[in-house]
């Protein structure tokens, strides 16, 4: 494995905003998303939104490479299963491991802290080193050596399905999830008393090591489950674990703007970690259904109006729906069928206050019936055409493939 240290700090699904098990084309569509909204042409003098386009840029390098998001995703299970390395004998990955030099009569400890930072005289890793990384990730102060809680619940998926409308304008919903939640009894703790000793069997490290011929391994205590310490208390609702599975409600805001296929993050709302750890997020991925009137092409609104031919040769202001209320869009005298008129920031709303704009397609539409006024009206009109000399097909290519076709002929 070809980890990189930084790893461990890192967390490339939360800037992207996508959930560990996100396909690359969600990945891809995330960070182009990301990388436009916070582009630093776009965003001059913002620090803010320069560090958030560094950010999903690192993300993105790791996780679009499908060898590189392997190993990171095996290095973040690793730390979340209580991998790290150990003071006396290179806990690390799981089943870590030290060699002895051969002949001699006491192991030498082979702990990759001296890889990443200096070791004392005595063989312990100095603080700098890679145990400190890992000591940041499951909360625990100091170097190497200290105990392998989980550092957080589990990410939860569910799906939500949203009007057209609603999706454009953002809305909030109610959510029921399943899972599971911290105790009310105990509020989280696990302990009747809300207090934890260390574990005699591990010595609060989290790790037992064993000895096996020329190697030594270490593993997550099986009697702390890894976590250093015990409960003498265990809150009988939850029997120690400081969660319960149980059906909780939340109300959940979607922004404006959300397309089908995206996937909003909600920090924290995921499962409960166990005894008060925190709680993993919430993904909710967004499938938005089809509208009768309008359709969307990025933060633009698209929407074909009916039409008289009248209105199109003569000119008309014309009265036009929009997500909120309607407006009144001039069509200029001469008009084609088919052209596309733009109203600005009528459409989508933006991060910011901006919004899209509303794109207006003119169709004509033809009468089926006409009265005998109307009928008698259109032909005085088409005589007056041709009295003009107005030709619907003049220097229309067909004409050019006629004429040729009559020729050979």
């Amino acid at each position: 494995m070809s980890a990189k240290p930084e790893w461990a700090d890192k967390d490339y699904y939360a800037d992207l905003g996508v959930s560990s098990s996100a396909t690359p084309e969600e990945i891809k569509r995330s960070y182009r998303k990301l990388a436009r909204e916070n582009h630093p042409d776009t965003n001059p003098d913002n620090p803010a939104a320069a560090d958030k386009f560094k950010r999903a840029a690192e993300a993105y390098d790791v996780l679009s490479d499908a060898t590189m998001r392997k190993e990171y995703d095996q290095f973040k299970a690793m730390l979340r299963n209580g991998g790290g390395f150990g003071r006396m004998g290179g806990a690390g990955f799981p089943g870590g491991f030290r060699s002895s030099h051969m002949g001699q009569g006491s192991a030498e400890e082979f702990d990759l802290s001296d890889l990443f930072g200096g070791r004392t005289p005595g063989g312990a890793a100095q603080g700098g080193g890679f145990g400190d990384i890992f000591g940041s990730v499951f909360n625990r102060g100091g170097s190497a050596g200290h105990t392998a809680r989980p550092s957080r619940g589990a990410d939860v998926e569910t799906e939500i399905t949203l009007e057209f409308r609603e999706a454009a304008t953002g809305t909030t919903i109610p959510l029921q999830l399943t899972g599971d939640a911290p105790c009310t009894t105990c509020h989280g703790s696990g302990s009747k008393s809300g207090k934890r000793s260390s574990c005699k069997n591990c010595k609060g490290t989290g790790f037992t090591s064993e000895n096996r011929g020329t190697f030594g391994f270490s593993a997550p205590c099986t009697e702390c489950g890894g976590t250093g310490q015990k409960i003498e208390d265990p809150c009988a609702d939850c029997n120690g674990s400081g969660t319960v599975h149980r059906t909780r409600s939340i109300t959940v805001r979607i922004p404006a703007g959300v397309i089908d296929g995206q996937k909003v993050r909600l920090a924290g709302q995921g499962e409960a970690g166990p005894n008060g750890t925190p709680a993993g997020d919430l993904f909710v991925a967004v499938k938005v259904k089809s509208d009768k009137i309008f359709t969307r092409e990025g933060d633009d609104l698209h929407v074909t109006v009916p039409v008289s031919f009248a209105e199109l040769a003569l000119g008309d202001t014309i009265t036009v729906p929009t997500l909120d209320s309607p407006v009144r869009v001039k069509v200029p005298a001469g008009t084609p069928d088919g052209r596309t008129l733009r109203v600005r920031n009528r459409g989508i709303e933006k991060r910011g206050g901006k919004a899209g704009d509303l794109l207006v397609t003119v169709q004509v539409t033809v009468p089926a019936h006409l009265d005998g006024a109307a009928t008698s009206a259109l032909r005085t009109y088409a005589q007056a055409e041709r009295d003009f000399g107005f030709d619907p097909r003049a220097g229309w290519e067909g004409n050019v493939a006629h004429g040729s076709a009559a020729g050979s002929a």
